[in-house]
């Protein structure tokens, strides 16, 4: 397109050139002197065929871009919508209650000796499915406690209620209703701050900050989630959106290590692949 641009506008100027300084030669005969015009008209009209023939072309490019824009953007928000999905089907499948298995002294009574010994693995048997729910700290029962015993190590609070508030808050923000579900974000935070969700709730309040290109903001609460939740498996998506930060706010050291480490420290991620990416960019972009 440039190059014929190039050509239309010399065109141009060639028969302006033309039409201002016509031949000197007065002795020219007439039908000399008409031929030559009649190429000039003629070398005119086709400049101003082709320049029609650009125009058009350069409208039609825009239309173009403008439909690609839009694609692009709709891709975009259902993108945003998927990953937000996926991340509270996950969510749901990793807060799901275990089985409950039946314990010896649910049985019904036995009458023999016999009996009462087959019945004995009974009461060990539940323990391995029960151990997560026991806190991390806390060492796993002996195989002789009883499940009455498992309730005192588990949190503070009521599971249900908790898992209630996050899923207002995470509704919210599948709505693109970015400032309430910030809100809310924050007032879950307040009420859970050592909660199971704390670590996805920290993430989503600084990606409503980000989504919304308040990078300042964005930075600061991505940065909670690598302080406050260090082993969260939030931790790379954190990292790497502070990566991306850091590049739209110009800081290339900045955001040539945090894409580094995610690059180093969670290699099969797929935000260690997308750091890489960014990585190679910066390089071509000489940053």
């Amino acid at each position: 397109m440039k190059k014929t641009v190039g050509v239309a506008v010399s065109l141009l100027l060639t028969g302006s050139a033309m039409a201002a300084n016509p031949p000197a030669s007065s002795s020219m005969p007439m039908e000399q002197r008409i031929m030559v015009l009649e190429r000039k008209v003629k070398a005119l009209t086709e400049l101003a065929y082709r320049l029609d023939a650009l125009q058009r072309e350069v409208q039609q490019l825009r239309g173009d871009v403008e439909v690609q824009a839009h694609t692009i953007e709709g891709m975009k928000q259902r993108q945003r919508a998927l990953y937000l999905d996926i991340d509270q089907r996950l969510s749901q499948m990793s807060q799901a209650p275990a089985p409950v298995t039946p314990t010896a002294n649910l049985a019904p009574p036995s009458t023999s000796s016999t009996s009462a010994s087959t019945s004995a693995p009974a009461t060990t048997s539940p323990e391995p499915s029960q151990a997560p729910a026991v806190a991390a700290s806390t060492p796993v029962a002996p195989a002789s406690v009883t499940s009455t015993q498992v309730p005192s190590s588990v949190p503070a609070g009521d599971p249900a209620k908790e898992e209630m508030a996050y899923q207002q808050a995470f509704d919210i923000l599948m709505q693109r209703r970015y400032g309430d579900a910030r809100v809310a974000l924050q007032q879950f935070l307040a009420s859970y701050p050592t909660g199971e969700y704390a670590d996805n709730a920290q993430y989503w309040l600084a990606e409503a900050s980000y989504v919304t290109r308040d990078f300042d903001t964005a930075l600061v609460e991505f940065g909670k989630v690598l302080s406050d939740h260090p082993s969260s498996t939030k931790v790379p998506d954190a990292l790497l959106k502070s990566g991306f930060i850091q590049y739209e706010q110009k800081k290339w050291p900045e955001a040539r290590t945090s894409l580094e480490r995610v690059v180093k420290e969670y290699p099969l991620s797929s935000a260690a692949r997308l750091a890489q990416q960014r990585l190679n960019r910066m390089r071509s972009e000489r940053r």
